[in-house]
């Protein structure tokens, strides 16, 4: 049966929504927080049966207030642990033993359950008697309104998954906490979380559950928000990448999902597992190699080359493009090289930086890493390719952007570039900004081709400020369009003496706050604000840096 193929109800058990989830909501020392969770799990309606708030030995009020809380609230029981478990598995365990609903859902303390969660879950597992419902989740960034939606296609359209071996993609979502379970099919089959000091215990978590072959329900609504806070003091496992030790923890995790899933006999599984740990993980951490020390870099690059040399080369070239040379050139070089590119590479969308070798006809890394293969550059859409566009900012009376689009092995140039379009998209909330278009010229040098055109800063500020004084982040992204018809899509490189804050005069505004910047991948983005408010908010942020740093 295929993901589309069984969506009417399924002849079974009525299905009644009244009582029949338990919600266990973990928290240690998130005193200030945990009672917005909680509440978000009661505010679901006839659908709980119980919450049961496991506080794992906080130091904190988070036991009190749980207490408080469940002295107003029927439906709310508080486990407390007697001894700190060190991380979240346990107390995920001990709410699911301790719970009585037919089905269970896991919250963690500093996130929310959005209104008509649970109903959503419950109605899909019991209309398709899908032991596992699953639902789209955000990662929205706080304090801000930005919401970035977790693994999109697996939740585009409603499905269900009578075998997850024939679906591999399931594997990409390695949340536990935006799907319903059925309680007895857990305990059932022996499945829980990694007890103790475990780090990413939702990827074992997750592999146990395919492993044992459940028929999955998915459902298009949101289920789950999942609140980040980069500025927070104590960042959250998933945040805190600062130390190697992380990125250790990363690939036990991920070895050992694989290894649940194949000795399952789900090689397709393991197989995917595999090649999302290049296309996902793998990326994301080289994006921030070049901001740490040496000795993190270095370390990280044993471990790296290290747990990639039991890959398959089937596993590799099931990876996208970037993905896999990134692997590659860490399997070809014992010591950390070209950190830059490997940088602007595992962006998205990725950016392959000059100078461009060859070893013969073959397209190649580098001259020192001949053996690196570029396989895939001949082939495939222009859309996909991983263009390089320098862009300058030049600010000023009259504010510029300068670019630069690069030749990529032939495939830039064949497509004959003509013009091209940079659309500006404020980062909160996605919503667009104005599109500058301007001609290209070809570089006499035959390897490049370059354009100038005008920003409206003042216009980024009629669409996009809030009024509150604090510098709206806006990204760039660009559009080549060329003679053939196609369209070359890529993020802008931040380049040039232009990337600081600039305070200009506006005849509309004032005076206008402008900072252009490189993200951590590399690409430009701009932060802009008006008037005298802008100026006293950051005046007083270097205040308060100050005064921390004084004590």
């Amino acid at each position: 049966m295929t993901a589309n193929e069984a969506l009417e109800p399924r002849p079974g058990p009525a299905t009644t929504r009244s009582a029949q989830v338990s919600v266990v909501v973990i928290a240690y020392n998130d005193a200030t927080l945990v009672g917005e969770a909680v509440r978000s799990a009661l505010a679901q309606g006839d659908a709980i049966a119980e919450v049961i708030a496991v506080d794992d030995a906080s130091t904190d009020r988070t036991g009190q207030v749980l207490d408080d809380l469940a002295r107003e609230h029927e439906r709310l029981r508080v486990v407390h642990r007697a001894d700190n478990s060190g991380g979240c598995g346990t107390p995920r365990n001990d709410g699911l033993r301790a719970a009585t609903g037919r089905f269970v859902m896991f919250l963690d303390s500093d996130d929310v359950l959005p209104e008509g969660a649970v109903d959503a879950l419950l109605d899909a597992a019991l209309r398709h008697e899908a032991p596992v419902a699953a639902g789209a989740c955000v990662r929205r960034e706080l304090p801000g309104p930005r919401e970035v939606p977790w693994q999109p296609a697996l939740y585009r359209e409603p499905a269900v998954y009578a075998s997850p071996g024939d679906h591999p993609e399931l594997v990409h979502d390695t949340l536990c906490v935006n799907k319903l379970y059925e309680r007895s099919f857990l305990l059932g089959n022996g499945i829980l979380f990694p007890d103790g000091r475990f780090t990413y215990e939702d990827f074992v978590f997750t592999a146990r559950v395919l492993a044992a072959a459940p028929r999955i329900a998915t459902v298009t609504d949101r289920v789950y928000v999942w609140h980040v806070r980069r500025s927070a003091a104590k960042q959250s496992i998933s945040l805190d990448r600062r130390d190697v030790t992380n990125w250790q923890a990363r690939i036990e995790a991920h070895r050992t999902s694989v290894r649940i899933l194949a000795d399952a006999g789900h090689k397709g599984l393991a197989h995917a597992a595999r090649s999302k740990f290049l296309d996902h993980d793998l990326r994301m951490y080289v994006r921030e190699l070049h901001t740490r020390g040496a000795d993190y870099r270095q370390e990280w690059w044993r471990l790296t080359r290290d747990y990639l040399a039991g890959f398959e080369e089937s596993e590799l070239l099931a990876a996208r493009a970037p993905a896999r040379w990134l692997a590659r050139v860490l399997l070809a070089s014992e010591t950390p090289v070209d950190l830059d590119r490997l940088t602007q590479l595992a962006a998205r969308p990725g950016r392959l930086l000059p100078p461009y070798a060859r070893d013969g006809e073959r397209p190649v890394w580098s001259e020192e890493l001949p053996g690196v293969e570029l396989d895939g550059l001949d082939a495939g859409s222009g859309s996909r390719l991983p263009v390089t566009v320098d862009a300058e900012p030049v600010l000023g009376s009259r504010c510029l952007l300068r670019l630069r689009v690069h030749e990529l092995y032939g495939r830039v140039a064949a497509a004959e570039p003509v013009g091209i379009d940079v659309e500006l998209r404020r980062r909160a909330d996605g919503r667009g900004g104005p599109v500058h278009t301007a001609a290209l010229t070809a570089d006499p040098s035959g390897t490049a081709w370059t354009a100038e055109t005008t920003l409206d800063l003042g216009a980024l500020l009629a669409r996009g400020d809030r009024g509150s004084g604090t510098p709206d982040p806006w990204d760039l992204t660009a559009r080549v369009r060329c003679a053939d018809g196609s369209v070359l899509c890529a993020g802008l490189r931040a380049t040039g003496p232009g990337l600081r804050r600039h305070a200009l005069p506006s005849g509309r505004h004032g005076l206008l706050l402008v900072q252009p910047y490189a993200t951590t991948g590399g690409a430009l983005a701009l932060r802009v604000a008006s008037g005298v408010r802008a100026a006293w908010h950051i005046a007083a942020r270097k205040v308060r840096r100050k005064a921390a740093g004084g004590r």
